[in-house]
């Protein structure tokens, strides 16, 4: 079986995630103390988008016992 090629493995994908490691870096050294008291609250956020994204909005498929 081939091995499926990654968007981030290849150089634009590499550079963009530098990019954006780099500004998350600039952001928590500049800014940290108007970000720090509001994480407990992007912690919270975060766990109805990854109920929805990760579990595809839990669509009950019918078809799950088929092969």
């Amino acid at each position: 079986m081939a091995a499926k090629n990654s968007k981030w493995l290849n150089l634009h994908g590499f550079l963009t995630l530098v990019l954006v490691a780099l500004a998350l870096y600039a952001l928590f050294v500049e800014h940290a103390e108007h970000i720090l008291p509001f994480v407990p609250y992007l912690v919270l956020l975060l766990c109805p988008l990854m109920h929805v994204f990760m579990h595809k909005g839990h669509h009950h498929h019918s078809d799950n016992d088929q092969d």
